[in-house]
């Protein structure tokens, strides 16, 4: 069985490759059509463009694609075989399904194992000159968008500020509230926040400033007030891709570091971080069932079972990316969410199995 093992193998690997090529370039293609306008706007160096998209966008999508390229390699090379009645002659001489599947599943390891790392380690790198690109020509509107950023500064303060602007380091409707025992002792609040980069400070203008003892409420208030708190501009310039040019280390680091400062945004850093663990094994759940929807010889032919593989593919994707926008919207029980194509096209490929002909 070695000899059928390496011309399985070799055949499922060789149309994964030509496949994700083939892809990733068609993608790129009407990405730069897309984005030319921009291109033109800021009198881009062929030379940058060309950068961006080899060491930036490309290894993205590569990533991004790699598991629906896995499962339509499958059904391509399966529904080849079923059609020759390759598979049924390798049934007749005595193997059963599963052993038919054992190639498969090792070369959708080896994608696996390989994807991880990428995810992992090496596409963090790579996203840093995608994010940075997209920030510097696509995305300015970001540093004029409101936030609405919680976070705490100390054991018993938290800070809130509606709006902050990267470029100016201000902020309006500003908060620091002291809490001990789920009791609110003191309240500073300020209409405008200002970083005071020589001093090192943060300056409140416009302040109010409620202090509770017992009963009692004591009033304070100003024009100007210059504090120190354990915040600093870099803390609110939150980039919004953040999450994507961190490795795995760096993004666990990152996790439990917003946890401890109570920060609203964590959710986004725990659903990037789930889905790295979640996207790899896709290839090996897809290969699995790609095997299961193709193994079977139609009269249809080669090319409608391929349609099948495109049209569940694309499922499959605009599963990932509803149940990931559904994460990162700050729902609950982010990680089943964020595994719900995994799932559901687990549970799918057992149950087309079970009324797979033997």
């Amino acid at each position: 069985m070695k000899l059928l093992d390496r011309y399985i193998l070799k055949k499922f690997i060789y149309s994964f490759l030509c496949i994700l090529l083939m892809l990733t370039i068609i993608i790129s293609l009407i990405d730069s059509t897309e984005k030319n306008e921009q291109f033109m706007k800021y009198k881009l160096d062929y030379r940058e463009i060309v950068a961006y998209y080899c060491y930036g966008y490309m290894p993205f999508i590569i990533n991004f694609i790699t598991p629906i390229s896995v499962f339509i390699a499958t059904v391509f090379v399966t529904s080849r075989l079923a059609q020759r009645t390759e598979i049924v002659a390798m049934m007749s001489s005595g193997v059963n399904f599963l052993r038919f599947l054992a190639p498969y599943l090792a070369g959708a390891v080896v994608i696996t194992l390989c994807s991880f790392v990428l995810t992992g380690w090496v596409l963090a790198k790579a996203n840093i000159r995608r994010v940075n690109f997209d920030m510097e020509y696509m995305d300015r509107i970001f540093d004029n968008r409101p936030q609405h950023l919680h976070m705490r500064v100390a054991p018993e303060r938290y800070f809130y500020v509606e709006h902050y602007r990267s470029l100016s380091h201000s902020g309006t409707n500003a908060t620091i509230e002291t809490v001990k025992d789920n009791q609110l002792l003191e309240k500073l609040s300020a209409k405008k926040i200002i970083w005071l980069q020589e001093e090192g400070k943060w300056q409140l203008q416009d302040w109010i400033l409620r202090k509770i003892v017992g009963l009692e409420e004591k009033i304070q208030s100003g024009d100007t007030l210059d504090i120190t708190l354990d915040i600093y501009p870099s803390d609110l310039d939150i980039n919004p891709k953040m999450h994507e040019t961190l490795t795995l280390p760096e993004l666990n680091a990152q996790i439990e570091a917003l946890k401890s400062k109570g920060a609203d945004n964590v959710h986004i850093f725990l659903v990037e971080k789930y889905t790295r663990y979640m996207s790899p094994l896709a290839a090996i759940i897809l290969t699995a069932m790609g095997v299961v929807v193709s193994a079977r010889k139609t009269r249809r032919g080669v090319g409608f079972q391929i349609a099948v593989g495109f049209i569940l593919a694309f499922i499959y994707i605009a599963l990932l990316l509803f149940s990931k926008g559904v994460a990162e919207a700050k729902g609950t029980h982010l990680l089943l969410t964020v595994w719900v194509p995994n799932i559901v096209f687990s549970v799918l490929g057992v149950v087309l199995y079970k009324l797979l002909p033997r």
